[in-house]
């Protein structure tokens, strides 16, 4: 259900109430394309096959872990119209050991509210900074070669403008959100995000 805010029409946030997402945690992801188009490729016998536009989101999304010291990944796959991923947060810099990092019930300080700003080194600012660096990188690819497409932007977009989240507490959920993962590819014709023929 869409909301008003200030006399626009707004999608409702699905951030959990009264949770520090700029706290150390574990966080399953899902970032769609907008209309859920598929721009980034095909599932070709339970396998996903990367094009162009497709291997550029693929590079961006790892290259954000590269530049952000704070964040690992745990599991990840790009599908034809959306990712999902396993993206740990920690600040104290600890090293990923592929389990859950802090026992096996993950804690945060829900003390804080984040309200309409992103807090910097946050799940929210990850995702928006990954967003826009891949459209940037596709827009100078369409130029160096010389594509005939259009450009992504705000009357052309590629994403949809909010994301999804689950906050992972325990290793049991962990093991089941990966294996889930690991199976999205074999399972796309049952993908509840796979864009039926003939709809928007």
């Amino acid at each position: 259900m869409t909301e008003k805010f200030r006399n626009k029409y707004r999608i409702p946030s699905n951030r959990r109430r009264g949770w520090d997402y700029a706290g150390n945690g574990h966080y399953f992801i899902t970032i769609v394309t907008h209309g859920r188009e598929n721009h980034f490729g095909y599932i070709e016998n339970g396998e996903m096959i990367l094009n162009d536009v497709g291997q550029i989101v693929y590079d961006e999304f790892f290259k954000s872990f590269e530049l952000r010291k704070e964040l690992f990944l745990g599991e990840f796959v790009l599908m034809p119209n959306h990712l999902h991923a396993i993206v740990i947060l920690d600040k104290t810099k600890c090293v990923y050991n592929g389990g859950v990092t802090h026992g096996d019930i993950l804690t945060h300080d829900t003390s804080h509210h984040p309200r309409f700003q992103r807090k910097p080194k946050s799940i929210s600012s990850f995702v928006a900074g990954f967003k826009s660096s891949a459209i940037k990188q596709i827009d100078n690819w369409i130029d160096a070669n010389n594509m005939t497409m259009a450009k992504f932007n705000k009357n052309n977009p590629l994403w949809q403008s909010n994301y999804y989240d689950h906050i992972i507490r325990t290793a049991m959920e962990y093991e089941t959100i990966t294996n889930y993962i690991l199976m999205n590819p074999l399972k796309w014709e049952e993908d509840a995000l796979k864009r039926p023929c003939g709809t928007i």
